[in-house]
């Protein structure tokens, strides 16, 4: 389920969640479609990514890097080449869940695109971009960890703010100790 962020300036909760960020409807092709058609879908649309579906069935997707590293590269006759001859597995996420349980997966699967699913279904595709758009305070924080970790700040590291590496919570009293940051009640405090 989504965490909760708090607005340092109003004071408000406010929950941001995949479905909130996504991009859709998706732009959608079939698994024999040539990369000459996904690529004018892509030019149309102005997307970096195509969802490969059969019989409204999500079976990958082909992205602008796939098109170039697997056939444009190798030299590949682009009407030869199909979609499912360069398609990847499409990783997926609930739209109920965090951008920050997406921004977690896209990092883990080292991806720069998950499908978005409601009951089921592929909705929609949300990016590292999309993240990015909604969460610029995660880069202060992200890089006050590696000034702290590099020893290039003299804050004590008790005044960070950010999320728990070890419960995913928020706390404004991260404490760096062993390669993590770490809240009060992590440390057992």
């Amino acid at each position: 389920m989504a965490k909760d962020i708090r607005d340092e300036d109003t004071g408000m909760t406010t929950r941001i969640l995949v479905s909130d960020v996504m991009n859709s409807p998706i732009v959608h092709a079939k698994p024999d479609d040539d990369i000459i058609t996904i690529s004018k879908l892509m030019g149309e649309a102005k997307i970096g990514s195509i969802v490969i579906l059969n019989n409204d069935v999500p079976l990958g997707i082909v992205t602008d890097w796939d098109i170039v590293t697997k056939a444009v590269a190798k030299g590949s006759t682009p009407s030869g080449i199909k979609a499912s001859d360069i398609m990847q597995k499409l990783i997926t996420i609930n739209g109920d869940e965090s951008i920050t349980s997406a921004a977690r997966l896209l990092r883990q699967h080292n991806i720069k695109r998950l499908g978005v699913t409601h009951k089921n279904n592929v909705v929609g595709i949300i990016s590292v971009s999309d993240v990015l758009a909604v969460t610029p305070e995660l880069f202060d924080v992200v890089s006050e960890k590696a000034l702290l970790i590099r020893g290039e700040i003299g804050r004590s590291p008790r005044n960070v703010s950010g999320y728990c590496d070890e419960c995913g919570d928020w706390s404004d009293f991260l404490l760096y100790a062993d390669g993590s940051f770490t809240c009060e009640a992590c440390r057992g405090e």
